[in-house]
């Protein structure tokens, strides 16, 4: 029998779901502007980019310093936020102890910290002058404009971003497996190891990416701390800034050269290897 025209035509289960995905005007304008207005800028930083001067730029030896100086340093210091980095989020996930908000709280505190603070505080602690920086003057240990200076300064303003990734994960983690390990026998540190571990390892992954993108792209931390000597303490965004004045262009080719390290970032985040932990 045919349907009458009075009759209520039913939409079918994949018409249904394509209604449900669909967003109302008044989320999809705004949305549009803010793609605009994120991506803009870097369209701006692409045509402006001297292409047939970016081979010469990025030969120049205080550029290869300046990179080799980034990537080691970057890599060092997201080494260290992982050793340090992990048991912190640990202890922040897992643990009980009446001053874990206040932790959390100094934790997180250099993500909303301008970094040239973060740079004083780390002169006011590690300086000759500084809390424990008398200290280790005392027994001929500078910290401040050394290599070692960018390393910490790089340190501190990248662990959050492993310790607040990890952490997540180990709160999101099915603790039924470590119940299950424990009920069989296995030893805390067995648990940790054999269990715990591998559960957070993709978060480990994605939060040390992120670690190292941030500490490869430091600046105002590094140059209160570190200074800017080239071919001692000039990271790459410290060549970019003191190019900028000298030769614009330079600038912009090193800028497009930051902006790659960081689609890479992106792209390795969203890979495979890192699997269920990418954000």
């Amino acid at each position: 029998m045919m349907p009458t025209h009075g009759a209520p035509s039913r939409a079918t289960p994949a018409r249904r779901r394509r209604r449900g995905r669909e967003l109302p005007v008044v989320a999809v304008v705004p949305a549009v502007v803010a793609i605009v207005f994120l991506a803009l800028p870097l369209v701006g930083l692409l045509t402006r980019t001297p292409w047939g001067r970016l081979g010469t730029v990025l030969a120049e030896p205080s550029v290869r310093q300046a990179l080799g100086l980034s990537l080691w340093t970057a890599t060092v210091a997201t080494a260290v936020c992982v050793v340090l980095g992990v048991p912190l989020a640990w202890f922040l996930a897992r643990g009980h102890v009446p001053a874990r908000r206040l932790v959390r709280t100094l934790v997180t505190l250099p993500l909303v910290l301008p970094p040239v603070v973060g740079g004083v505080a780390l002169l006011a602690v590690l300086g000759r002058r500084g809390l424990v920086g008398g200290w280790l003057d005392a027994w001929g240990v500078a910290l401040p404009f050394t290599p070692a200076a960018v390393v910490v300064a790089q340190t501190f303003v990248a662990m959050p971003f492993l310790v607040v990734t990890v952490e997540g994960a180990l709160r999101g983690a099915d603790r039924r497996y470590e119940e299950a390990a424990a009920a069989l026998g296995a030893s805390r540190t067995t648990v940790l190891r054999r269990v715990t571990l591998p559960l957070v390892a993709p978060s480990v992954a994605a939060g040390a990416v992120l670690t190292w993108a941030r500490a490869l792209g430091e600046f105002g931390a590094t140059v209160t701390f570190a200074g800017s000597f080239p071919g001692r303490t000039q990271t790459l965004p410290l060549t970019v800034y003191a190019t900028l004045d000298r030769d614009p262009d330079a600038a912009v080719a090193l800028s497009l050269l930051l902006l790659m390290t960081c689609v890479a970032v992106l792209v390795g985040l969203r890979g495979r290897w890192i699997g269920a932990g990418a954000p």
